[in-house]
């Protein structure tokens, strides 16, 4: 049997495309802060390390979209699970990893549409970096390791089992985002808190191709710490999973 079910793929695509809040914040938002933050921004030409700032920001968004995508779409699919929807499916011939599939495969559809619309916005207002492939390597680290945030998105979709689930996970995404070192350059004893959150590695490491982990105010990231960052974070939000089930199997 298929991974992904295409009739409902296609209906899930065009469910969310009528979703105002998934074009708003999945990808609106992204393109909005990074003109913002980076295109307008008085410093966005300035080098940080084989990239300008503007290029710094726009693989940031790019980052925050494709997080806010897998969270809220992912947290949707658990908590239809959870309301027991599992239990329709299994009057159906579908299997539960072809309706997983499914959903997540939406998911990461609307990531690379986030990257792409920000990666345009950034190509067409001077993002710079020093060779075409660091491009293509930041997009594709943003799209790989930005499912973590599908763990912590299913997490909470089967922790709250209600519509609220999806807002919830991506409104957690804006806050890991703004004290992660995404939105703007940290300094100091705020850019040593944000080495903790959950979105300071992600976005140091989809930033790597093109900085090799040199920061705004002049610092550098070692691979090892951004690593176990992502590593450590993506424990924590399996964990959340494990929790999420053993608690939904009791409502049951």
């Amino acid at each position: 049997m298929s991974v992904i079910a295409p009739a409902m793929f296609r209906v899930e695509l065009l469910r969310q495309v009528r979703n105002p809040y998934t074009l708003v914040f999945t990808l609106g938002l992204p393109v909005a802060m990074y003109m913002l933050f980076g295109a307008t921004a008085e410093w966005a030409a300035s080098s940080v390390g084989d990239a300008n700032v503007a290029f710094y920001v726009m693989v940031s968004m790019g980052a925050y979209g494709t997080a806010t995508a897998m969270s809220s779409m992912c947290s949707l699919a658990a908590s239809e699970v959870a309301q027991g929807w599992g239990r329709q499916l299994a009057l159906t011939p579908m299997r539960m990893t072809t309706y997983a599939g499914t959903k997540l495969g939406a998911a990461a559809l609307y990531s690379v549409l986030a990257v792409a619309l920000v990666y345009l916005a950034g190509a067409l207002t001077g993002a710079e970096a020093d060779d075409p492939w660091r491009w293509a390597v930041a997009a594709v680290l943003t799209i790989v390791v930005g499912t973590m945030f599908g763990l912590w998105g299913m997490g909470v979709g089967l922790l709250f089992t209600s519509d609220s689930a999806a807002a919830l996970a991506s409104i957690a995404i804006t806050f890991f985002g703004f004290f992660g070192n995404a939105f703007l350059p940290m300094s100091g004893i705020m850019l040593d808190i944000a080495h903790y959150t959950p979105m300071y590695g992600y976005v140091a490491l989809v930033r790597w191709p093109a900085t090799d982990g040199a920061l705004v105010d002049g610092g550098s990231d070692p691979l090892w710490a951004v690593m176990l960052n992502i590593v450590a974070w993506t424990i924590v939000f399996a964990g959340l999973v494990r929790v999420g089930i053993v608690r939904s199997r009791r409502r049951r």
